[in-house]
């Protein structure tokens, strides 16, 4: 996982590591955006319709085994499950394809992202951090969200709490173009949703919550009976813009499933292997390639820098 040869990108996330930094504090060996979380073993099995739309090699073999992280949102390891700053929650899914070569799904739980683009990520959470409770009205985030409707857009979407983390859909904010065996392409945007269906808790079950409920739930869950997800892609229409992801497509497009995933055990050493893993939104694989949208090459960025901070901690 090389780091971008655009020294522009590669300064933004440094600036963006930074701004996390200073937000939620440094917490050396854990993620500055979604610390807190937990890691699974599983099994991703494809469906025949994936090969319709993808040539990649988890669609055309039998099975792939996978590794899953789910997490809560902030650079805080000990959020609490009911906090709204938990939300949205983030899953992130590695096909092992061979020794040291692999695929990676980057999704959270909300359909979109608050900016377009690296500049006005960190122009928002620049704002965010300046607006303390202290600071009077207009507060430089109001400011912010009332400049960018698409950010205003996204902090208004509802992000309500799941009963379990898997009961609850994720989206892949980004388009990628997706290749088939006869050379066809589409664009299109990830959608993983449960196989026990969505499931959403009521404000005051929230607020009863224990701190650590929704990994500790996983963790009875998983014991009990696999943990299945769907791996759907919503297919872009030629009018729909693939390069921005503030721009939701029409819930009426095409949805081709990939496959199922199978989640079957909670890694015994979790924090160890959530310290060294660094996921990839880039796909990096026959089948499947990048879109033109300039968050990617920024969070490929970010994720390779804070991945080698975070594996160079002291433990």
């Amino acid at each position: 996982m090389p780091l971008p040869n655009d020294e522009k990108v590669v300064a933004f996330a440094n600036d963006l590591l930074a701004r996390f930094h200073k937000l939620f504090g440094p917490h050396p060996g854990f993620r500055p955006a979604h610390a807190k979380g937990l890691m699974l073993n599983g099994t991703f099995k494809p469906a025949a319709s994936g090969a319709s739309l993808t040539r990649a090699p988890h669609i055309t073999r039998e099975s792939t085994p996978i590794t899953v992280r789910f997490s809560n949102s902030t650079g805080l390891p000990n959020i609490p499950d009911n906090s709204p700053d938990a939300n949205p929650r983030g899953l992130a899914i590695r096909f092992n394809l061979a020794e040291h070569v692999h695929t990676d799904i980057v999704s959270h739980s909300t359909d979109g992202f608050p900016t377009r683009d690296g500049a006005e990520f960190l122009e928002f959470l620049k704002a965010a951090g300046a607006s303390g409770p202290e600071v009077p009205s207009p507060k430089p985030i109001e400011r912010f969200l009332g400049s960018h409707p698409a950010a205003l857009r996204f902090v208004q979407t509802p992000k309500p709490f799941p009963s379990s983390l898997a009961r609850e859909t994720y989206f892949g904010i980004t388009a990628f173009r997706f290749i088939n065996a006869q050379e066809k392409s589409k664009y299109g945007r990830y959608r993983i949703v449960p196989e026990a269906g969505n499931d959403y808790l009521a404000d005051d079950a929230v607020a009863r919550l224990r701190p650590d409920y929704h990994y500790e739930e996983l963790e009875h869950r998983v014991k009990q009976d696999p943990i299945r997800f769907k791996i759907l892609v919503q297919v872009a229409a030629p009018v729909d813009t693939t390069d921005d992801a503030t721009i939701h497509w029409p819930e009426g497009r095409e949805l081709v499933e990939l496959g199922t995933l199978e989640l079957t055990s909670v890694f015994a050493d979790t924090l160890v292997q959530q310290k060294q893993i660094i996921f990839d939104p880039i796909p990096r694989v026959d089948g499947i390639e990048p879109s033109a949208d300039p968050l990617l090459e920024l969070r490929a960025a970010i994720y390779l820098l804070s991945g080698r901070e975070r594996r160079a901690a002291k433990a």
